[in-house]
């Protein structure tokens, strides 16, 4: 049973304040709710909250801004930022701020329950910077909302709070995602905003470089320690000392330069091909692969020990199929970029972006930013048209999609009735949930499976898995005549 506490919400928006207040009380927290800084200052001082959960923008001004301020104040507090500004920047200031938790908003209540609870049991540790948020540097409100990475999906969400926690420490990490998702913009994200971003970035691909070349390309060389090295020459550990190097594609890396490279990292020094004297390097490893590892650890062709060391925080990439809610916004966003490059302005007509979404983008991200450059180039209207788009994609991949994508729509909204009924269940409910829900769905099944039969009572039972006579109790229990879903 976790632990109560006083919870104080601040967001204009009443409804949010009602759902959450409510959902708060139910798990048992006292809850006092704001709609102002000015407001959330005064209740912050007479109610003093264990958990603030505050929105970023507010009337008064941006709830982020004197976040940091809070926390000094009262040390013991956990805060909990929600914003629909859902981008790397918010997440990142939350991470420098001192925030406890970032929720994108919409949010699950059942997440923010459990990041109340996890704030409570956590606030005990007071004082500080947080586990995973970045020291403030003078230049950290210098950051751009231009960032590599774009995307407003749930999926992306999780992909910024991950990256934002990485910023302050220096944890290997392993980013998975098919190609073209997008993980160097990853990698160089976390580069960008961490503490080494003075610091060289340094990004290596094992899968282009020849076997006997990767030891040379990565550890550096004396001069005459093979033909044709006519000096000696620094390595990509030694260029990246004090910055990040990038590996990727290690899952093509051949098993004795795995070997090495599993040295270098657990001792921080490199010897060079042909030297003797080593080298102390001060370098962060983020690799990347479109590989299962595991699968090629089982069949000895990677080191189990090499994946444990890179593997300390995994950051798995959605391919795009998995977010279409973000594909209008990538095309808009990699039109303006062309633009920027000196490519003719173009926008896009909504339906022409409807279009997009239901393709399945096997290229992912990649795919879409060179068919936004290309029609860019190639379309001469200044709009991006529902023709335009048809004749540059594949419809019968659309066909197939939109199947697809209709049926993870049906899930979505499923989802969310349900978790509105469950939201609107108190305790104490005469029938159980589980009962209430059942007598809304199952006549429903009933109905339809009978009719797709023709009432045939046997064919119904056997297709719904039950025998006649539980059948026929369900029916009489509904009130259903099976004789009148004959034809």
């Amino acid at each position: 049973m976790s632990a109560s506490g006083k919870v104080l919400v601040v967001d204009d928006d009443q409804a949010i304040c009602v759902v959450v207040s409510e959902a708060l009380r139910r798990a048992g927290h006292i809850v006092k709710v704001g709609g102002t800084i000015a407001e959330r200052a005064q209740l912050l001082a007479t109610f003093q909250p264990d958990i603030l959960v505050t929105d970023v923008k507010l009337p008064d001004g941006d709830g982020l801004d004197d976040v940091q301020a809070i926390t000094e104040r009262w040390p013991g507090m956990r805060v909990i930022i929600l914003s629909a500004q859902n981008t790397l920047n918010t997440a990142v200031r939350a991470a420098e701020q001192g925030a406890f938790e970032y929720l994108p908003k919409p949010f699950d209540l059942n997440e923010l329950t459990r990041a109340v609870n996890d704030g409570l049991a956590a606030r005990s540790v007071a004082g500080g910077t947080p586990t995973g948020a970045a020291p403030p540097t003078e230049d950290d409100n210098q950051i751009s909302d231009d960032m590599p990475l774009v995307g407003r999906s749930a999926a992306m969400q999780e992909v910024y709070r991950t990256v934002a926690r990485v910023l302050g420490n220096d944890l290997s990490i392993l980013i998975l995602g098919e190609s073209g998702t997008g993980k160097e913009l990853v990698a160089q994200a976390i580069h960008r905003l961490g503490h080494r971003r003075v610091h060289p970035f340094i990004a290596v691909n094992m899968a282009a470089i020849p076997r006997e070349l990767i030891e040379a390309e990565l550890f550096g060389y004396e001069k005459g320690a093979f033909t044709g090295a006519t000096q000696r020459t620094a390595g990509k550990f030694e260029q990246a000392d004090g910055g990040t190097l990038f590996l990727d594609e290690i899952g093509d890396m051949p098993l004795e330069a795995q070997t090495r490279l599993l040295r270098v990292l657990q001792s921080g020094e490199v010897t060079t091909v042909g030297g003797s004297t080593p080298v102390h390097v001060n370098v962060r490893i983020i690799a990347a692969t479109n590989k299962d590892l595991p699968s090629l650890i089982a069949e000895n062709r990677f080191r189990q020990d090499l994946y444990y060391r890179l593997n300390v925080v995994p950051i798995d990439l959605p391919p795009l199929r998995a977010r279409r809610d973000d594909v209008a916004l990538l095309a808009r966003h990699f039109l303006d970029h062309a633009a920027q490059e000196g490519l003719p302005r173009k926008s896009l007509d909504p339906q022409a972006a409807q279009l997009l979404s239901l393709y399945s983008w096997p290229g992912n991200v990649r795919e879409l930013q060179n068919l936004m450059q290309r029609m860019a180039v190639l379309i001469r209207e200044d709009v991006i048209s529902v023709e335009a788009v048809r004749a540059n994609i594949d419809m019968a991949d659309i066909a197939a999609s939109s199947g697809e994508a209709a049926s993870d729509d049906l899930h979505r909204l499923l989802e969310e009735w349900v978790r509105q009924r469950v939201s609107a269940t108190t305790y104490g409910d005469g029938a159980g949930l589980h009962d209430a829900m059942l007598a809304l769905i199952e006549p429903i099944l009933l109905r339809e499976t009978l009719s797709a039969v023709d009432g045939n009572q046997i064919r119904a039972a056997s297709l719904l898995g039950i025998n006649r006579n539980t059948l026929r109790k369900k029916l009489t229990d509904y009130d259903i005549d099976p004789a009148r879903l004959r034809g």
